[in-house]
């Protein structure tokens, strides 16, 4: 349990993670009001889809600015201003559900402008989280944030369906203005001098550049790195957007209809939080957990698409939520980790435009298929191409790090999870049933022990046991030196051996 919240010692990321929270909930109570109010107001999926937009495409054109500024600015003043921006925007919301002053219009441009903010605020955002712990925590810090946020929007979004239901949109996007005033608390609250840099060595690029450009060049001799955007874009386009999957799922094969739909969205959020759960106990996140995850969630997401049942498909789709959280988290966790201290807040907002037209490329996508092809051929056809991409990404990290283009692939299949039962399996079966000519290893440095502090047996040819060597312990035959102790010493000269020593008759 201490290295699933190993984060949490430190006390600056407790006051952060204690106030994201608050935001969270906050954020997602005002996205089911502004969905609740378009839908009300206009009776149109399509116009509630508008205000959705509306608020992710500031993410493609400003995220690179967010990221240069990251790099630029001091991230604690730029924070509180989007804070007090999000603050007053939500205000507005409010007085419009209240009023009906603007109606829809001004909806969808507060939406704008909404997006507009988190667009430039993210890079900022994720550049400042990462220096609240040490480089060891970090990954544990930004699975725990993936806890946070699928546990908030859970909570955010039953809490918003009671009060929506009950007195309308208006209170919602006040709670979440009111959920701002505890993040500006925990920017002041947090002590600077306990804050993390998490530099690498830098690049011999010359002189480091604030300017966008500089972040592409960047990233452009970083093959790695663009290797795991290029896999996460695969993965988020064909097999992240489950929600437009599920729907065509439950509304076609499934015949659950909107009950089923709810359902299958509440068995995919619990499956965010246990994703997050397992990413915040893996002591390191690196890229053979990322293809590890990407090989789980596209091959159960082809079992998704032959499951006969509703039940039997959300058993489908907890495992492969949990697997994206694995994925998001793993790939930030490297972006991070794996760039150059100046370079972060670019590389951030990279990953950020990687996601969202992920996004927007696999929804359609994904809808067109389901509607033309069948949903149940849909996840077939994507889980494939999924899994093949993340194939060639294994061999093409091993190609860069000199390695066979297997090796990455069986790693990834070989858990530890599964790999330990085996091992203690087959050492007691070893002890059970010891072959003849067969002795105890010494728990020395020749290598007769496992990671686990157990000694393991070992043949050793008949023609090697000598009734004539000494006894072990014996001063006159003793081995000089380690390397030669399959080599008896002369006797002293005395000739005093050991009484057990078979030279001393």
């Amino acid at each position: 349990m201490g290295a699933t919240f190993a984060a949490l010692r430190h006390r600056n990321y407790r006051i952060w993670a204690t106030a994201g929270f608050v935001s969270v909930i906050g954020t997602w109570m005002q996205v089911l009001g502004v969905n609740w109010y378009v839908l009300k107001e206009t009776g149109s999926a399509t116009s509630m889809g508008v205000a959705v937009l509306l608020q992710a495409v500031p993410t493609l054109l400003l995220s690179v600015w967010g990221g240069a500024l990251a790099d630029r600015l001091p991230a604690r003043p730029l924070l509180i201003t989007a804070q007090a921006a999000h603050a007053a925007l939500a205000a507005g919301l409010a007085a419009v559900a209240l009023t009906g002053v603007g109606g829809l219009p001004l909806i969808y441009a507060i939406s704008l402008v909404t997006g507009a903010v988190s667009a430039i605020e993210g890079p900022v955002m994720g550049r400042w989280a990462s220096t609240l712990v040490d480089r060891e925590t970090l990954g544990n810090a930004l699975a725990l944030g993936s806890l946070t946020n699928s546990a908030g929007r859970i909570l955010g979004m039953s809490a918003g369906a009671v009060v929506v239901a009950a007195v309308g949109p208006a209170l919602l996007f006040g709670i979440n203005a009111v959920s701002f005033v505890a993040v500006v608390l925990a920017l002041f609250a947090v002590r600077p001098g306990d804050l993390h840099g998490h530099s690498v060595a830098a690049t011999d690029d010359g002189p480091t550049s604030t300017s966008i450009r500089a972040g592409f060049h960047y990233l452009r001799r970083q093959p790695t790195l663009l290797l795991a955007l290029a896999l996460s874009f695969v993965l988020g386009s064909l097999g992240r957007n489950y929600q437009v999957t599920m729907a065509a799922m439950s509304d076609g094969p499934l015949h659950a209809g909107a009950s089923g739909y709810g359902l299958l969205s509440t068995v995919f959020a619990v499956g965010t939080v246990v994703g997050a759960l397992v990413a915040a106990r893996r002591p390191e996140l690196g890229y053979r957990t990322l293809i590890a995850a990407g090989l789980l969630a596209s091959g159960l997401q082809v079992v998704a698409g032959l499951a006969p049942g509703t039940w039997s498909f959300a058993a489908v789709i907890l495992p492969i939520a949990a697997a994206a959280v694995v994925i998001d988290t793993t790939v930030g966790t490297r972006a991070q980790l794996d760039t150059d201290g100046a370079m972060r807040g670019r590389v951030l907002a990279a990953l950020a435009v990687t996601g969202s037209v992920s996004a927007a490329v696999g929804a359609p996508l994904l809808g067109w298929l389901a509607e033309y092809a069948g949903p149940r051929q849909t996840l077939v056809l994507a889980g494939s191409l999924a899994a093949v991409a993340t194939t060639v990404a294994a061999v093409a990290f091993d190609r860069q790090s000199g390695c066979q283009g297997r090796r990455t692939v069986a790693l990834a299949l070989s858990a530890p999870s599964f790999h330990r039962p085996v091992g203690r399996v087959a050492r007691t079966a070893a002890r059970i049933v010891r072959p003849a000519g067969t002795v105890l290893a010494d728990a020395g440095p020749a290598g007769g022990v496992l990671a686990d502090d157990r000694p393991v047996s070992r043949s050793v040819p008949s023609v090697r046991v000598r009734p004539s060597w000494p006894a072990r312990g014996c001063p006159a035959c003793a081995p000089p030196t380690v390397r030669h102790r399959r080599r008896p010493a002369q006797p002293t000269r005395d000739g005093r051996h050991d009484a057990g020593c078979v030279r001393a008759t």
